[in-house]
C-alpha cells in the first residue's frame, strides 16, 4: 500500500504558463498539474497544495491588493502567505495552502448565513 506524498508542492487550477505541465480535468472543472500531491484515493491533498496569487484571486473572486491588505490585518483571519525561497526581496514567491483558502471561503460563507439568520 503506498503512502501519500507529503511534500508540498506549487500547483496551478489553471494553465498560467506554457513550462507548466498540465493534464486535462473532466469538463467544467479546473484542469491540475500532475506533479499535485496525491492520496491514497487519486485525489490531490488541499493540505500539501500550494497555490500562487492568481488562483488565490481566481477562488476567493477578490483582488491582489485586498488579498494583502487581508494578510496585514490580523483579524480578518485570512491565510498568510508561505514563503518559496528564502529571499526577503521585494517580489519573492510566496503561495498560499489550499485548504486555508478553502477554509477562508467557507468562513465567510458562514459569516454571511449567521448575519442572515
Amino acid at each position: 500500500m503506498s503512502t501519500p506524498k507529503q511534500s508540498a508542492k506549487v500547483v496551478g487550477l489553471a494553465p498560467s504558463t506554457p513550462r507548466e505541465s498540465h493534464q486535462k480535468a473532466p469538463s467544467g472543472s479546473a484542469c491540475l498539474p500532475i506533479s499535485a500531491p496525491h492520496t491514497e484515493l487519486g485525489q490531490f491533498d488541499p493540505a500539501a497544495t500550494l497555490i500562487r496569487i492568481n488562483q488565490v484571486i481566481a477562488l476567493t473572486g477578490i483582488g491582489r491588493a485586498t488579498v494583502y491588505k487581508l494578510m496585514s490585518q490580523p483579524d480578518s483571519g485570512f491565510p498568510q502567505a508561505v514563503k518559496l525561497t528564502d529571499s526577503n526581496a521585494r517580489g519573492a514567491p510566496v503561495a498560499w495552502v489550499l485548504a486555508e483558502i478553502l477554509n477562508w471561503t467557507r468562513a465567510r460563507i458562514a459569516a454571511r448565513d449567521r448575519v442572515a439568520a
